[in-house]
C-alpha cells in the first residue's frame, strides 16, 4: 500500500528570510568562506569584523530524498563585497547531474552564475518575482549584487544531491562577478582550469529521463508556490 505524505504550507518571512515548517536549516558565516574569493588579502582584512557574521543561510523542507519527491526552501544572503567581488554562495552541481533546479526571487537583486561542464558561462539576473531555471548539468552559484538582502525560494528533485568540490577542483568558476560599470560585471578567473574529457563524459553519462520528468514536476510545484505567495500578498494588502 502506498503511503501518502501530508500536504503542508510554509510561510516565508521576507524580512528575515525564514521559512515556517522547515525541516532543517544551516548558516554560512564569513569565516566559513575562506578561499572562495579572489582577493585573499581583502578577506583577511575583513575577518576581524565579519568573521562570525552570517553571509547566507538556508531553511528547507525535505520530506524525503526519494526520486519523484521535491525539496524546497529559502536562501537569504546578506549584501557585501570582498574587495570588489560580491558575496556569493559556494555553488554546486547536482550529484545526479541531470537534475534541474528552479530559483524564484522574492527580494533584492541577485544573479545566478552558471557554468557548463565544458566551461561555457551564463548569467541570469534574479530579482524579486523573477524565476531562474537552472537546467540539468549546469554548475551554479547565487550572488547578491544589490544593497539589501537577497531572498530566493528554490526547488529541486529530492534525489539530486550536491557536489561542492567540482568548483574547487577547477580553481573556482570560470567567471567572477565584481563591481564595475555602474553596477556589476563579469570578469575572467585566471585560476580556472578546464575539466578533463573523462570527467565531462562521466557527468553526461548520468543522463536519464528522470531529469526531464523532474523539470516538469518542479514547474508544476513552482506554479503552486507562486499562487500561494500571491494569495498571501493579496491578504496583506487587504488588511
Amino acid at each position: 500500500m502506498t503511503r501518502l505524505f501530508e500536504p503542508i504550507g510554509c510561510k516565508v518571512d521576507l524580512s528575515t528570510g525564514a521559512m515556517g515548517n522547515a525541516t532543517g536549516s544551516y548558516q554560512k558565516r564569513f569565516r566559513d568562506l575562506d578561499g572562495l574569493y579572489a582577493d585573499a588579502a581583502a578577506f583577511e582584512a575583513m575577518r576581524a569584523t565579519w568573521g562570525e557574521r552570517i553571509v547566507y543561510e538556508v531553511s528547507e523542507f525535505r520530506p524525503t530524498e526519494q526520486s519523484g519527491d521535491l525539496i524546497f526552501g529559502v536562501t537569504r544572503m546578506a549584501p557585501g563585497k570582498v574587495g570588489d567581488e560580491y558575496f556569493m554562495t559556494r555553488g554546486h552541481i547536482h550529484k545526479q547531474a541531470d537534475r534541474p533546479e528552479i530559483y524564484y526571487g522574492q527580494k533584492g537583486h541577485g544573479v545566478m552564475l552558471m557554468e557548463s561542464p565544458e566551461g561555457e558561462v551564463r548569467i541570469v539576473p534574479v530579482d524579486a518575482q523573477t524565476v531562474c531555471y537552472v537546467p540539468p548539468f549546469w554548475i551554479h552559484r547565487s550572488i547578491n549584487v544589490g544593497k539589501d538582502d537577497l531572498v530566493m525560494l528554490f526547488c529541486y528533485p529530492a534525489d539530486s544531491g550536491q557536489d561542492y568540490e567540482i568548483i574547487a577542483r577547477s580553481g573556482g568558476m570560470r567567471s567572477r562577478v565584481v563591481a564595475g560599470d555602474g553596477g556589476w560585471k563579469q570578469v575572467d578567473n585566471p585560476d580556472w582550469r578546464p575539466r578533463d574529457a573523462k570527467l565531462i563524459s562521466a557527468l553526461y553519462g548520468q543522463r536519464s529521463g528522470a531529469g526531464m520528468k523532474a523539470s516538469v514536476e518542479i514547474a508544476a510545484s513552482l506554479r503552486t508556490v507562486a499562487a500561494v505567495l500571491r494569495a498571501m500578498e493579496i491578504r496583506e494588502i487587504g488588511k
